[in-house]
Order: structure tokens, then sequence, then C-alpha cells
């Protein structure tokens, strides 16, 4: 019996775990097959709403490409006189400012900073305004939503180029001053010179361009914007708090006097204001109907809707 034990025990103990590792790799296997079969339905749904949505906003860019492509061209026509004025720019000694004795100068290997921040709160924007494409709560359509943001931007940079063409003063950012051989353009040898706005350098190093700050414009609509038409109250509050870090980085790294950045702060805010009173009102699609309008409503429709709905005692 003993020796009966001795010969026999390994087959058994070999078959339970050979049983044991075909049970686990069975798990396994089927917890695969669920994940891959929760993948492939989760891309499925995705699909689906991307191509449902899309078939609205297709229907909506269909009846306002003409106020998205003005609001396109105008970005480089801003552009181009952005350049323009460089043609004009004479540098000089750095004004007084209370900005730049309050805030330490950050320096030029530091000046990255504010255009690090600024970067990321456009994109952020950006990928915000194709939200309705994935998620399912969403309040605004992405075509209308664009049109509102581009009437704001062309409306804020009309009196932006009237400003600074007014009144040119003498760059504060590094690049500007005197000494530079940035901070003057000879006169141009040609009009593809002037039309080319002399990408992308003509970008980074422009002057005279400055009463008042373009990148305040686009950071305080993007956030306004927000406000107005987000859903998280917490991301409201960080976009504000970006908005005004933005402020003082700029100033810190010379790129703007400060009253470039306090004319852009209530600048934006009252072309918004006056703005969104003469426009239609953004159709709400979270308190829409499951079959929400794709034209938005005026204020008079909009009124005589919530009069027609019967109230709840």
């Amino acid at each position: 019996m003993p020796v009966y034990v001795t010969r026999e025990a390994p087959k058994v103990v070999s078959l339970n775990f050979y049983l044991w590792v075909c049970t686990k790799m069975g798990r396994v296997h089927f917890a695969l097959v669920e994940f891959i079969d929760f993948i492939l339905c989760f891309n499925l749904k995705l699909w689906r709403k991307i191509c449902a949505e899309a078939s609205i906003e297709v229907k909506l860019l269909a009846e306002n490409w003409k106020f998205l492509l003005a609001g396109i061209i105008f970005q480089y026509i801003h552009g181009l006189a952005a350049h323009g004025v460089h043609y004009l720019h004479r540098p000089g000694p750095t004004l007084q400012d209370t900005g730049f004795f309050l805030l330490p100068e950050l320096g030029q290997d530091k000046a990255y900073m504010s255009e690090t921040l600024f970067a990321f709160i456009f994109f952020s924007f950006i990928m915000w305004t194709f939200h309705p494409f994935v998620f399912q709560s969403k309040k605004v359509y992405t075509v209308l939503i664009w049109c509102r943001v581009l009437a704001y931007l062309v409306a804020c940079q009309v009196l932006r180029i009237l400003t600074f063409y007014s009144t040119q003063l003498p760059g504060p950012n590094y690049h500007c001053r005197e000494g530079s051989k940035l901070a003057r353009l000879p006169y141009p040898e040609n009009a593809l010179e002037v039309i080319s706005i002399n990408f992308p350098r003509g970008v980074l190093y422009g002057c005279g361009d400055l009463i008042f700050s373009s990148h305040m414009i686009f950071t305080l609509v993007f956030v306004l914007t927000y406000q107005k038409y987000g859903m998280k109250r917490y991301i409201k509050q960080f976009a504000w708090l970006l908005a005004v870090v933005q402020s003082l980085l700029i100033i810190a790294s010379r790129k703007h006097y400060t009253v470039d950045v306090i004319v852009a702060w209530y600048t934006v805010n009252l072309v918004a204001f006056f703005v969104d009173k003469k426009s239609p009102e953004l159709p709400d699609r979270s308190i829409s109907s499951s079959s929400p309008p794709i034209l938005p409503l005026s204020a008079r429709d909009k009124d005589s809707k919530n009069k027609e709905q019967p109230q709840n005692p």
C-alpha cells in the first residue's frame, strides 16, 4: 500500500495541477473575451454617437458656413494688420509702467511660460467645443458655438486694429527694444512679403501691435464662452484663475504694458455683452427635449415658447 501511494501520488498531483491551470486559463480567456467585447461595444456606440452628431452639425455647417469662413478669413486680416504696424514701429525707452514696477521681470529664458499657458487654454477650449461628438451630456452645438466665438473675436480685433494703428508705442518686449535687429522692419520689397506676413517669424517677433493684448482677447473670449455655455462650475472657476495668471505672466514677461491687459479685460467683456444682446440665443441642449431644435431661437421665440409650456403648480 505505501508503495502504491508513493508511485501514483505524482500522477494525481499532476492531474489536479493540470485541471487547476485549465480552470485559470479558462477564466482568463473568458475575462479577455469580455474585455474585447466591451471595447468593441464601446467603440460601436461611440461611432454611432459621432455619426449622429455629425449629421446634425453638417446641417448647421451648411447654413452657417459663410459666417465661419468670414471669421476665419478675418483672422488672417488681423494678422496682416499686426504685421503691417511693425513697419511703423520705432523702438524707444520703455514707458513707465505700474505693472513692471510691481511684478518682477521673468527674463528672456522664462518668456515661454506665458506662451505655454496660452497654448494650454487655446487647445483645451478647442477640445471642449467638440465634446458634443463624444459625451452624452452637452449644452451646445459645435458649429453654433464657433459662430459666436468668431463674432466675439472679430468685433474685438476690429477695435484692436483701430487702436494700435492710432498710436504706436515703443514695444517693451526684448526683441522690440533699442539695439535689437528685429525692432524695426525694412520696408517691403514686394507685396508678397507683406501678404505672407513673414510667417512664422513675423508672428512670433511682431512689434507695435500693443493696445490691446491679442493673447488676452483669445483667453477672455474662451473663458467667457465657457462661463456661459459650459456645465462644470469648478472648471469655470479654474478658467478665470488661469485668465488672471495669464495676465500677470504677460506683464512679467514684458510682452505688453499693463494698460494693454487692462483694456483687454473690459473691452472683451463689453463686446461679449453687446454681441450676446444683439444676437439670437443659442439653443440649450441640456434642457431641450429628445429632439432638440437645430436652429437657434431668438429671444422673442424663446419667451413665447416658455409661455406656451404648462406651468407645474
